[in-house]
């Protein structure tokens, strides 16, 4: 392939081991650090991760975890606010590639913009 062929957002792999699988949902730690409002279920912001700028619906809050230590401190909470952190179900909106940050770091981290 050629470097000229890849665009943003494309993400390339070897085919033979590990080759990149789209993601249908991928569950995520999110913290919130600055938003005005209460994060429910439903809330669709855009992701970036990596290149790829992605709609992602926040589908099921799992579970409200303790940001430095990781324990569980609620398990489906109706919300998260500021300062809080939770393990979110996500679902790209379009096709996206995310992979386990312990595997492969780059399309492992992301940032959600309002």
């Amino acid at each position: 392939i050629s470097i000229k062929d890849i665009r943003r957002g494309h993400v390339v792999g070897n085919a033979k081991d590990q080759p990149p699988i789209e993601a249908e949902s991928y569950n995520a730690q999110v913290i919130v650090l600055n938003h005005p409002n209460k994060i429910m279920a439903g809330y669709t912001p855009v992701v970036d991760c990596h290149t790829s700028h992605i709609a992602c619906k926040f589908d099921v809050l799992v579970q409200k975890i303790d940001r430095r230590t990781g324990k569980e401190l609620e398990p489906e909470p109706k919300e998260i606010k500021n300062q809080e952190a939770a393990i979110v179900k996500m679902v790209p909106q379009k096709g996206m590639v995310v992979e386990t940050y312990s595997q492969f770091p780059p399309l492992g981290r992301f940032a959600v913009r309002d």
